[in-house]
């Protein structure tokens, strides 16, 4: 007797835990890629700038609109790079708790992902991260990394939110192909594995054990085209073929759109704190089970001018201490650097980093690609924010073996990303369309291909002759001191720890290289490479034409031939970039 009657009252008190019936309303609301846009200022200017500050302010509005308790905010990744403020709380001020843990504390976040670049600041920034988000009670999820040592998570891969008696699970997982754009030792410890099938299977085992009333899954993955063939871009393979899931939150390449079907939306807000992702989710419960569900999905555009007050002032002084690391005088530079220059030949901007990854690794040949498409560094005095100008990643330094071969495979591949095939009179030389701009409608020209693939090399002397086909264009003649160059000989090549683990798949696709195991090819790492930059910059006080461009060191290239392709060249510049 005594047994049924514990019974029974265990059997009343999960219903009173469960849903009442009736009509419920959740509003869910996502970030993706903010990149350290945590201020409304660049620190250089009083210019407004899309901000977390900004997000906040509409987060508060809607909280106030549907009730708090009826919104659900999640980042889906990529927070801890791209802005001076992430850099300074990741490297330079390791001691206080991150800003970005704070920020997201103060904001009420329910859960973060895990991004690519996230994972890119390495084990001492992310682990400490997840740490201080756990201790503020914000799960940090990637459930697809899944550690060496036993095959359990590195990080949990959902986590249970709990409102108005109705429990709604969210699933978090990051970019599957890290291993090809970041060396091991920033994940040592575990392997991302594919979306695909693993997030359907957590979903049928989560489901079963926790029997939520709604699921919410995150990926900081691409859209993609949704044919299960790009690892980076698997959200449209998974929106194509996931089931028992409301909402699929995408990231990672920026493309700020929702798609809407009657029993799964996706939401991608794009990037760097300009959208906010809205989800709303109804819910029919009779006799303590759902019945009935509708979703749809948009985005708000966020009002970069209206912030929250009270959160500027509350951080304030930390945005006071970046400005001043970020105006920091280093150095000085004799003649402005254009990073566009890089696209038609050999130019300082591009100089400067083949220069600096030469005399670094004292290697015989380097490859470097612009990383600022449109980047601007005047003339006059250097501060440290400059450095983010020239070179905004934390990428490191590799010197590895290649034949003579493989180089210009590798090169062969690279220009194939960048110029038409081949060049005849009256066209581009230059591989550029004229598109829709997705943030305003307007037309404008840009690459077909992503620039920071576009790599050049240094230490050579060779040509790129456009009226060729691909495999025919690159000729080298020498080294840069006039040794000569054989397809057969062993080089040493610098490059960044980005490409030496397969990013842009210059290598592999290129060469045909494993880059699975590269590391039988390194010869030896260095440095970050704008910390590298700074040194060189203090080495030499003040920066010329001459000491970034040493052609004994660099050697030579130019588009052939110059007839043709100079004119043609500077109209393509000119469609690009207006000047």
């Amino acid at each position: 007797m005594k047994k049924l009657v514990i019974a029974a009252l265990t059997a009343i008190s999960l219903a009173a835990c469960g849903p009442k019936d009736g009509e419920y309303t959740f509003h869910l609301l996502t970030t993706n890629d903010i990149h350290g846009t945590y201020f409304d200022s660049t620190y250089i200017n009083s210019d407004t700038r899309n901000s977390l500050i900004a997000v906040k302010a509409k987060i508060d509005e809607l909280r106030g609109q549907y009730g708090k308790d009826n919104v659900i905010l999640i980042d889906d990744g990529d927070f801890l790079q791209g802005d001076n403020a992430a850099y300074y709380f990741n490297y330079v001020d390791t001691t206080s708790k991150h800003i970005f843990s704070r920020m997201a504390e103060y904001m009420e976040y329910d859960a973060v992902v895990a991004g690519n670049h996230d994972i890119e600041t390495g084990h001492a920034v992310y682990d400490r991260v997840t740490a201080e988000l756990n201790a503020a009670g914000i799960p940090f999820l990637a459930g697809n990394a899944i550690r060496n040592d036993n095959g359990e998570r590195y990080f949990p891969e959902y986590t249970i939110i709990k409102r108005n008696g109705l429990k709604i699970a969210v699933l978090g997982y990051d970019n599957a192909n890290i291993s090809a754009w970041l060396n091991e030792s920033l994940w040592s410890g575990m392997k991302f594995h594919s979306l695909t099938p693993l997030v359907q299977e957590d979903v049928d085992r989560i489901i079963a054990k926790e029997k939520p009333h709604a699921v919410i899954v995150a990926v900081h993955s691409g859209n993609g085209n949704g044919d299960g063939k790009v690892l980076e871009s698997q959200g449209l393979d998974l929106f194509q073929s996931l089931h028992d899931v409301d909402f699929l939150i995408c990231a990672h390449d920026h493309r700020a759109n929702t798609v809407n079907k009657e029993d799964i939306c996706l939401i991608n807000s794009g990037s760097h704190s300009r959208n906010l992702g809205h989800g709303t989710l109804n819910i029919s419960v009779k006799k303590g089970k759902v019945v009935a569900k509708s979703i749809d999905a948009e985005l708000i555009p966020i009002d970069k001018s209206v912030c929250d007050e009270q959160m500027k002032a509350m951080f304030h002084d930390d945005y006071l201490k970046v400005k001043a690391f970020t105006l920091r005088e280093i150095g000085s530079l004799a003649t402005p650097l254009y990073s566009r220059q890089a696209f038609a030949g050999m130019s300082d901007f591009i100089n400067l980093i083949h220069t600096i990854s030469l005399k670094s690794s004292g290697a015989q040949v380097s490859f470097a690609a612009p990383l600022s498409q449109n980047g601007i560094v005047n003339a006059g005095t250097l501060i440290y924010n400059d450095l983010f100008t020239i070179y905004p990643y934390e990428n490191q330094l590799y010197k590895i073996k290649m034949s003579g071969k493989e180089i210009v495979d590798c090169l062969e591949y690279s220009y194939d990303a960048w110029i038409q095939n081949p060049v005849t009179g009256g066209g581009h030389v230059l591989k550029i369309t004229n598109r829709p701009d997705s943030r305003n409608g307007n037309r404008r020209w840009s690459f077909i291909g992503t620039s920071f693939n576009f790599d050049s090399a240094g230490g050579l002397n060779y040509t790129v002759d456009v009226t060729k086909p691909y495999g025919e264009r690159v000729k080298v003649t020498s080294l840069a001191d006039g040794t000569a160059f054989s397809l057969d000989e062993q080089y040493s090549v610098a490059l960044t720890s980005y490409r030496a683990s397969g990013g842009g798949d210059i290598l592999k696709k290129g060469a045909g290289i494993d880059v699975a195991n590269i590391n039988d090819r390194v010869i030896d790492t260095y440095p970050e490479i704008r910390n590298l930059l700074y040194d060189f910059i203090q080495e030499h006080g003040e920066l010329s034409s001459e000491i970034m461009g040493d052609k004994a060191l660099l050697g030579d290239w130019y588009f052939a031939p110059k007839a043709l392709t100079a004119p043609l060249l500077a109209h393509d510049l000119e469609l690009l970039f207006g000047e």
